[in-house]
């Protein structure tokens, strides 16, 4: 049986026999590697848990599990669909990251696109450099005059002899604080169509055309900048897909982080809502009525979750390509988190207005398992929470792309037509 398939007769899915005999492997593994007690990063301070977590990561790549998708040629785990999302699961389950801060661009997105796009000499230069961590990646797609609307980008790239000059402006780049390179989607072509004048460049960071401003969230935290390209310079052969392929190129990179989150996002929302369970019980808000409907009504997203991303798993490990149909999922875990977290803050009650403790770890998602059940660590995900319908696509555009996709509504009134250049003059 090639993909994962459910129990009819109960609520739990059943793997096959190979699956669970690689799980066997994936739990003697942390159970070699991870220190006695191990209760999940999240018990650990901030400090301690950055530097454990770089630890942790040279254990992944001693043992060829930190591109566990990769072809072992290029330096990965050469595991199969399946098996990733086994590792997955057991990761998220013991509490332990996949990787850095950054691999999630460099190994999930733009390593894997190289895998399906890049020049041979291309994987020969970066995959090695991302794994080895010499190369820090991060994302340059999202631009504060566009919106939305991603195609409508106005970030310029000029080939310049052996070079391509990159000027404009990024925004919402995650960890660029932390990254020496970028993937760009840049516009090479002002008078083709919006769509197919875009190039998918490599950029180096370290360099006088490239600045990063950290941008202060309600959370305190600065996770997300801005970049700005000032004749920006990169070599002519940082092209992926080539001049004007951009826009099939970040479609393929967008698809690739659904298969693990399909696998994690529930597990990672079920831990948080029993620690949720946990506060309302210590706080003695498991007694109202309200509060206890409130918590029954997430219980069942959660579980609804998991069935989603089950369905969404069966299509990854068959071999299918991410389609439409993926932004139910995006949007239902992105809403719910919403929900759940301002059910958190009503549990904590006032205190919720001068919190104390330990802030998240990250500004994505649950807090990381293991994390104290402290008012601090609640509010600042509450906070985190509102960017989650943001990032990763709006979830006023997945519904578009579910309505229009999925359902086949009529599409909203479209904008001007034609190249870039001429939308642009139509506007202003």
């Amino acid at each position: 049986m090639a993909t994962v398939a459910h129990n009819l007769g109960g609520v739990d899915p059943t793997y096959p026999e190979q699956a669970e005999q690689h799980r066997e492997k994936v739990r003697a593994f942390l159970a070699e590697h991870l220190p006695p007690g191990w209760r999940g990063i999240g018990a650990l301070e901030p400090e301690e848990a950055r530097r454990w977590a770089q630890e942790w990561r040279q254990v992944l790549y001693d043992n060829g599990l930190l591109a566990a998708s990769w072809p072992s040629a290029y330096g990965g785990g050469g595991l199969s669909a399946l098996e990733q999302v086994v590792l997955a699961e057991e990761f998220a389950r013991a509490g332990v990251p996949t990787g850095g801060p950054n691999d999630s661009f460099g190994i999930q997105m733009v390593g894997n696109t190289l895998l399906r796009w890049g020049t041979e000499e291309q994987k020969k230069y970066f995959l090695p450099r991302i794994l080895s961590g010499e190369h820090r990646w991060c994302q340059g797609y999202s631009e504060p005059n566009a919106g939305s609307d991603l195609a409508n980008l106005g970030t310029r790239a000029v080939l310049d002899g052996d070079e391509w000059v990159i000027n404009g402006q990024k925004i919402w780049t995650s960890a660029a604080h932390l990254a020496n390179w970028i993937f760009v989607l840049t516009r090479t072509d002002p008078d083709a169509p919006k769509h197919k004048g875009i190039t998918f460049l490599l950029v180096p960071m370290d360099q006088p055309g490239v600045t990063v401003r950290p941008i202060r969230m309600i959370s305190g935290m600065s996770d997300f900048n801005e970049t700005f390209f000032t004749d920006a310079r990169t070599s002519k052969d940082n092209i992926v897909g080539g001049a004007g392929n951009g826009w099939a190129v970040a479609m393929t990179l967008l698809g690739y982080e659904r298969g693990e989150a399909a696998a994690t996002t529930p597990i990672l929302f079920r831990r948080e809502l029993d620690r949720l369970m946990d506060l309302a019980r210590e706080t003695g808000k498991s007694v109202d009525p309200l509060v206890r409907q409130r918590l029954a009504s997430c219980y069942a997203k959660v579980e609804l979750m998991r069935f989603l991303g089950l369905r969404t798993l069966s299509r990854f490990v068959a071999g299918e390509a991410p389609g439409p149909e993926g932004s139910i999922f995006k949007l239902f875990w992105s809403e719910y988190h919403r929900v759940v977290t301002e059910l958190a803050v009503d549990i904590i009650g006032v205190e919720a207005t001068t919190p104390s403790g330990r802030w998240p770890l990250s500004a994505f998602s649950t807090d990381d398992a293991g994390a104290p059940n402290e008012s601090a660590s609640w509010v600042g995900t509450f906070y985190n929470a509102r960017a989650g319908t943001i990032y990763a696509g709006t979830s006023q555009v997945q519904r578009n792309i579910l309505g229009e996709m999925v359902l086949g509504l009529p599409k909203e009134p479209a904008g001007p037509r034609g190249s870039w250049r001429e939308s642009q003059q139509a506007t202003h």
